[in-house]
């Protein structure tokens, strides 16, 4: 067995007691690869493991990865995006995580008619309130709805959130638990449902799952320590 094919099993593991603890079923909660800085190749050996679902953070390298990377493969960009990259967002994601402002959705909006495209998208939040990280905040995101709900071509389709990095990760347990409550909130106000909770990574996707997270997002414990600059292909 492969050092890969081990580290998924592991989460797959985690990810399952988790889910046992919850009274959830596993195809509740999907795994999300983290696959920045890594190559093709890691991407290929991690869809023949079953994986399916890989996350990018930086526009450029995604452009330069997709295409060399099984067709199989879906795609969601998770980090902080700048204005003037929603054009290549829309075109090479089915779902832009991270949407921190109404400016950037509007941005989004005007590519996805352009490129006829719908992407997904998930509201990020700052519910610890850290000057680090990008996000709304939980009332802002209630009073941005009714813009939010004028983009006709954006699915919004969820909220996510990255909890303050601890050691103990019962300390991200109430974070987690604010996230699921605010989307309830924001589900009431627009009369549809918010399927998806990204919430949870490698530390922590037990005590995110425990809290109704319904993707989490998985680097490192899967990968193992990222190269500090992307493989060339």
């Amino acid at each position: 067995m492969s050092e890969l094919a081990a580290n998924l099993a592991a989460i797959r593991g985690r990810m399952h007691e988790a889910c046992l603890r919850s009274g959830r079923t596993i195809d509740t909660v999907e795994l999300m690869a983290v696959s920045k800085n890594h190559p093709p190749e890691t991407v290929a050996e991690a869809v023949g493991l079953g994986l399916t679902l890989f996350g990018e953070n930086r526009i450029q390298e995604a452009k330069s990865k997709i295409p060399l990377s099984p067709d199989s493969a879906r795609w969601h960009f998770i980090g902080h995006l700048q204005s003037n990259k929603a054009r290549d967002a829309v075109a090479l994601f089915e779902m832009i995580q991270g949407v921190d402002s109404l400016d950037l959705a509007a941005e989004l909006q005007k590519h996805a008619v352009k490129q006829s495209r719908r992407p997904a998208i998930l509201l990020e939040v700052n519910i610890a309130g850290e000057e680090s990280k990008f996000g709304w905040n939980p009332q802002a995101v209630l009073d941005a709805l009714p813009a939010l709900r004028a983009f006709d071509q954006l699915r919004l389709s969820g909220l996510m959130t990255i909890a303050p990095y601890s050691e103990d990760p019962e300390i991200a347990r109430p974070v987690f638990r604010q996230l699921r409550e605010l989307r309830d909130r924001c589900a009431d106000r627009l009369g549809s449902p918010l399927p998806i909770l990204s919430m949870g990574m490698s530390g922590d996707l037990e005590v995110a799952i425990e809290e109704g997270s319904t993707l989490v997002r998985v680097g490192t414990a899967l990968f193992g320590q990222r190269p500090s600059r992307p493989v060339a292909a």
